[in-house]
């Protein structure tokens, strides 16, 4: 233990030996924060980083398993440890939904009901009865989404006339064609390759057991679009290109094909994986798989191997559960754990943040990916979410990790210099026009593939943020001098876009609370001063916003419906979002930011830690969410800690 980090916890223990409700909210913050910091060391690995689970939903496991019955691979231990998992999710009413607290959703229960009628479930278990009925009363199967049929269709259960084509061809139209792959969201492209490929060819492999049951008989609504609508237009194009199906040109679907198999076979990454997430790592296994690669390929071997290392197992009283993560996320995790563990006092030179900076070092990328499509003259740089996907730094993750290098990293040390040197130029060259920044490409922002019919579940393209935007431009501010053209441009989108109540709208995270906490900081670190107009607002809209019990809370539902907005049960994560925000603007005197403190404080588990089950990260709004097991951890240690440094500085 360094002597500064001895010091801080004597300090702690003289104040944990007078603790009581009338000790000033400002001491027992100290307590937490110590105890917090204590835990939050605890869970970092040998190699340096920090990985909490990243939790989302059913879906994840039920395809897992229709994967490995589509290749001949399933067991019987692995289905019957998925499904236990399965059923343990179900609810009251028979559903399976998204996100903690979530209504039932549609397609979710549809597929975790295939999985356990394949994993030996009686369709006479009450379980199973109380889900087909509430599926049969919400249309069948019928009105599933697009991806939901594709897994049917798969099997025989669902006709592929009846879903959406999507032609290989696609991989031959330029970058300056609409519809071509670089005009979807990375996520995106890396699932729609592979899909073509599995559409086209139209196969049908045995299940097993029928799901005929979840049929409900109804026929789908008819469109509602004008007729000069472009739905319209692409649902008369997706007649064509059935057409076309039937009578392609041979020479030029062959050589489609092949160009989308070395397409998808270049992007696998070294663990296996195709972009470090599970949609188009499954569907390019079974695009290849189609193609004729056996099992024992090298390309399929490690493909199926890698998803071994995003399963975890545990045991239960009624046996193991297993369940796979639809992604993991050690660099993030890690470069805002270094940011918490500064805001908590640990020095620089510990031996958990050297640790730590060595290990976000080494992850560095050094090579092009798929955004040099946009930026072909731009030096590679950058930081990915994950383990493995070069293909795919994000710009998110690499602000972050400056700021964590920034924090930690020695003045003299010329290889980390060098590395926040090639990142910042690396951000800045991501700028889209508009002045903002997205997560994964610039200029990502042609809105006409959302109106294929094939898109009917979560984001296709990957316009700026206000959350990406705000984290660019406050590391730029850190790293960099903060006085050019970059980012005064950055500035500008963000006053520009906030929105009318005050707020900010969060595109990767649960939602106003987490685009506001994100712009304020930023904006505050650019130079406008906490009495310009906008952040005015945006500290009346937080303020405004806090709940009874001192905390800050926003359900996913507000990504939907607008009274949800600002709304919902207080989280350790959301709360600590809100007071990052209030403090930047200097508010730590107030009674607001002390209640929010005081929420922190009184939450905090015995061992350090705080629970929170409900979801605050975002993958696709509208349709896709994450627990983020290490946010609980995280944040509120980055809000007591600038609480502490504000009232003892102030």
């Amino acid at each position: 233990m360094t002597d500064s980090l001895r010091r801080e916890t004597e300090r702690t223990e003289v104040i944990e030996r007078d603790f009581d409700e009338h000790v000033p909210v400002s001491d027992r913050g100290v307590t937490a924060l110590a105890a917090g910091r204590d835990h939050m060391l605890s869970l970092q690995h040998p190699g340096g980083w920090w990985k909490g689970e990243l939790q989302t939903n059913v879906t994840m496991d039920v395809e897992d398993l229709l994967l490995r019955q589509f290749l001949g691979i399933r067991t019987e231990t692995e289905t019957a440890e998925a499904a236990r998992w399965i059923r343990s999710q179900q609810r009251a009413d028979g559903t399976w939904g998204n996100y903690y607290g979530a209504p039932g959703d549609l397609s979710t229960t549809v597929e975790a009901y295939v999985a356990l009628k394949l994993a030996g479930d009686s369709v006479d278990d009450e379980h199973m009865a109380l889900a087909r009925r509430w599926i049969l009363e919400q249309g069948g199967i019928e009105r599933t989404r697009v991806f939901t049929r594709i897994w049917l269709a798969l099997f025989g259960e669902w006709s592929w006339e009846k879903l959406p084509a999507m032609p290989p061809e696609l991989i031959l139209l330029p970058p300056w064609f609409p519809l071509n792959v670089a005009d979807w969201g990375c996520w995106a492209r890396q699932t729609i390759v592979p899909l073509t490929v599995v559409c086209t060819m139209k196969p049908r492999r045995e299940l097993g057991i029928t799901v005929t049951e979840l049929r409900s008989g109804r026929v789908p609504a008819a469109s509602k679009a004008p007729l000069l609508s472009w739905e319209r237009g692409f649902n008369g194009l997706d007649r064509v290109l059935h057409r076309y199906h039937r009578h392609s040109v041979r020479w030029l679907r062959r050589h489609s094909m092949r160009r989308a198999a070395e397409w998808i076979v270049a992007r696998q990454e070294a663990d296996g994986c195709w972009g470090g997430i599970q949609p188009p790592w499954v569907y390019s296994l079974l695009a290849l798989n189609l193609l004729g690669y056996p099992l024992d390929h090298p390309v399929m071997r490690e493909g199926v191997s890698g998803l071994e290392g995003f399963l975890i197992r545990e045991p239960t009283e009624s046996g193991v559960v297993r369940r796979l993560e639809a992604c993991q996320s050690p660099v993030w995790d890690t470069v805002l754990g270094i940011q918490a563990l500064c805001d908590a006092g640990v020095p620089a030179d510990h031996e958990a943040l050297r640790s730590a900076g060595e290990f976000v070092r080494s992850e560095e990328i050094r090579v092009r990916g798929d955004w040099a499509v946009r930026r072909p003259e731009l030096a590679p740089s950058g930081w990915a979410f994950e383990f493995e996907n070069d293909g795919y730094p994000d710009v998110d993750d690499t602000a972050e990790a400056l700021l964590a290098l920034d924090r930690i990293g020695d003045p003299d040390d010329e290889a980390t210099r060098s590395a926040i040197t090639r990142g910042e130029q690396w951000l800045r060259g991501m700028q889209s026009r508009d002045g903002g920044w997205a997560a994964f490409d610039a200029d990502n922002t042609r809105e006409l593939v959302n109106k294929l019919p094939f898109c009917d579940f979560g984001a296709v393209i990957d316009p700026p943020s206000a959350d990406v935007t705000a984290h660019v431009v406050e590391a730029l501010c850190t790293v960099g001098s903060g006085q050019d053209d970059v980012v005064g441009k950055g500035v500008r989108w963000l006053l520009t876009h906030q929105e009318a109540d005050g707020s900010w709208y969060g595109r990767w995270g649960a939602n106003h609370v987490y685009g506001t906490g994100a712009v304020v900081p930023a904006l505050v670190r650019s130079g406008l001063l906490p009495e310009h107009a906008a952040l005015q607002r945006a500290s009346r809209w937080l303020e405004t916003h806090q709940n009874d019990d001192g905390g800050w809370g926003e359900d996913m539902r507000s990504y939907d419906d607008p009274s949800w907005i600002g709304h919902g049960t207080s989280t350790a994560s959301q709360t600590a979002w809100a007071l990052m925000a209030l403090l930047a603007l200097g508010r730590h005197d107030t009674e607001v930011v002390r209640a929010g403190v005081d929420y922190l404080v009184t939450t905090q588990l015995p061992d350090g830690s705080w629970d929170e089950p409900q979801f605050t990260g975002t993958g696709f709004p509208g349709d896709f969410y994450i627990n983020y097991h290490l946010y609980r951890q995280i944040f509120p240690l980055n809000a007591l800690g600038r609480y502490r440094t504000a009232v003892e500085g102030g």
